[in-house]
């Protein structure tokens, strides 16, 4: 009976350690299974969260950095054919806060036949430069959208009779030209405006004639032909006179302000001045 107990220890020993062995196995198993694949989850997980998204591409630099003078972007030559007698033969500059950004100039003049009458005429150019922005788009892409307001601005002025817009081909980059009869002060209008646009700089120029005293109207074919002369030159003045290269950012340039509105003519500098700031008030 003392025999066999120690006998029965030793069996139940060498029985327990299959046992053991089975789960020091299991366990090792394991651990080496979620090592390998531990390291692959890890590797993908890693490459996933160190993806970041592309960089957007820089925007076109402006062409333009600077702007004309606009009283002297179209010729002395030009001013007196189109705007004859005109009051001051320098035009009237427009107010801008930055005169690279916007600028504008004006003529006017009342020629006085006596008993023939009188033939009134009114010319009018503005510039609109806009810089490229990261957040905004390209200066271009700014003055093809402004172009664009321009000549829908154009074809809804007020009074505006028998409307009509069509391409003015070989002017800047694109252009448009808006022609339209106005009564105003009981005389007739004819006015044409070239809008224009050349790289990042938009220009709207105007010009408008009416006959006073039993003068005739002028034709609608000889305003239109004169305005895109003056816009031809106001857009070579750009490419000519403005800085080119890659422009600093600017702030959004607003619609081009014009100077005085086509009316009746006036008698000194300081009407064409008045009705320079109600223009600038009114197309604001």
């Amino acid at each position: 009976m003392h025999r066999s107990a120690p006998r029965l220890s030793r069996i139940l020993a060498c029985a327990a350690v299959p046992l053991m062995l089975v789960a020091v196995g299991c366990s090792s198993d394991s651990g080496s299974g979620s090592g390998a694949e531990g390291k692959k989850n890890a590797g993908s997980s890693s490459s996933g969260t160190g993806s970041t998204e592309p960089k957007k591409p820089a925007v076109e630099p402006a062409k333009f950095t600077d702007l004309p003078d606009a009283c002297t972007s179209i010729a002395k030559k030009t001013i007196a054919e189109l705007v004859p007698e005109a009051k001051k033969k320098g035009g009237t500059a427009g107010r801008s806060s930055d005169l690279s950004v916007r600028g504008s100039c004006s003529w006017n003049g009342l020629d006085d036949k006596g008993v023939k009458g009188s033939q009134y005429r009114w010319l009018d150019v503005a510039f609109t430069r806009f810089g490229s922005d990261q957040s905004l788009g390209s200066g271009a892409a700014r003055a093809t959208e402004d172009y664009t307001k321009q000549i829908t601005k154009e074809k809804a002025s007020e009074g505006a009779q028998k409307v009509a817009a069509v391409a003015a081909p070989g002017i800047g980059d694109e252009a448009t030209a808006i022609t339209y009869s106005l009564n105003k002060t009981d005389e007739d209008f004819e006015n044409a405006t070239i809008v224009a646009r050349t790289g990042n700089v938009v220009v709207t120029l105007t010009y408008n004639g009416a006959g006073y005293a039993g003068a005739k109207t002028p034709s609608a074919a000889d305003i239109l032909k004169d305005a895109q002369k003056a816009a031809k030159e106001a857009v070579a003045a750009v490419g000519a006179t403005a800085g080119s290269g890659s422009a600093e950012a600017t702030p959004p340039a607003g619609d081009a302000k014009k100077t005085p509105s086509a009316g009746e003519p006036e008698d000194d500098g300081k009407k064409d001045d008045k009705k320079a700031s109600a223009k600038a008030t009114a197309k604001s």
